[in-house]
């Protein structure tokens, strides 16, 4: 893992353990009670039969404090639930939640004081679904989704489940052209010393996340993060339409709605007339965003 990633997905992780793992798991162990509604459940449909093929919902925002959104893919055979993938997706871009969990990035263990890994408590609950075939078979022992159902699980599962159903409701998606992993590729720097990258998610095919910023030279400062502090300032210097991380964004979505880095026609000036609100130069990251999907190609 390159180390611009590193250092901003390690500060994301340890938000996120205190946020949604530390606090959470010790309300639950100070409130051994459960409240009537988090008990019910709504039934099993083990008899369902789904239509074939691959299934796909994720949360539509990504989370404020620890920077990650959740997201499962199901795959279905002769009717039945056969696969399950439990992640969650980066603000960052690159390697996804299960992958982060499974190299140690994670860390839930030796930050959170878990049990055990997210990824391994994450494969019992995926198990857990495609024995049950149904979303709704699972009982809940508070309003923040934790279960007693699943033997060594001690994370909220909740999300997953509602997920989970959200998918199966919404039929089959389509599978993307890429290979499902995070991609990384950087530039060189420029006469004031930023360099270029690119970081992206893939998931079932299709490009979820993307992060294109500049880190300077020999310093962990990067020009998105010094853009939102208000110390870049392209609108009172630059007299642009927006700032620059607030340009970038849109070119970021423009790339995750169109799946494709040539749909931005860069212009010989670097720009592109493509997306709306966006005049900041886009080639080097258009560049480096294919070459990061060279290596994505099925």
């Amino acid at each position: 893992m390159n180390k611009k990633m590193s250092i901003l997905l390690s500060g994301a992780l340890i938000a996120g353990l205190l946020a949604g793992c530390g606090a959470k798991d010790s309300k639950t162990t100070a409130s051994p009670s459960p409240t009537p509604a988090a008990e019910q459940s709504s039934g099993t449909n083990q008899n369902q039969k789904w239509a074939d093929g691959t299934y796909y919902a994720a949360d539509d925002k990504f989370d404020e404090k620890s920077g990650w959104k959740e997201a499962v893919i199901l795959k279905v055979k002769d009717g039945k639930i056969t696969d399950a993938n439990w992640t969650a997706i980066n603000v960052n871009g690159g390697a996804d939640k299960k992958e982060a969990s499974k190299d140690g990035t994670y860390g839930m263990k030796k930050n959170g004081k878990a049990q055990s890994e997210w990824h391994e408590q994450a494969e019992k609950v995926e198990k857990y679904l495609i024995e049950k075939q149904d979303p709704k078979a699972i009982k809940y022992k508070d309003d923040e989704g934790h279960t007693d159902a699943i033997s060594g699980v001690s994370i909220h599962v909740k999300n997953f489940f509602t997920l989970a159903d959200k998918a199966l409701l919404a039929g089959p998606a389509k599978e993307g052209q890429y290979k499902d992993g995070g991609y990384h590729a950087e530039g060189q720097a420029d006469k004031d010393g930023w360099v270029p990258t690119v970081d992206l998610t893939v998931l079932n095919g299709n490009i979820v996340a993307a992060n294109w910023d500049s880190l300077k030279k020999d310093t962990n400062e990067t020009k998105k993060q010094l853009s939102k502090d208000g110390k870049y300032g392209m609108k009172e210097k630059g007299k642009a339409q927006g700032e620059w991380h607030e340009e970038i964004a849109k070119a970021e979505q423009f790339l995750i709605d169109n799946q494709d880095p040539a749909k931005f026609q860069v212009k010989d000036d670097g720009k592109t007339d493509a997306v709306s609100g966006v005049t900041v130069h886009v080639n080097d990251y258009v560049s480096l965003t294919q070459k990061a999907l060279d290596g994505a190609k099925k």
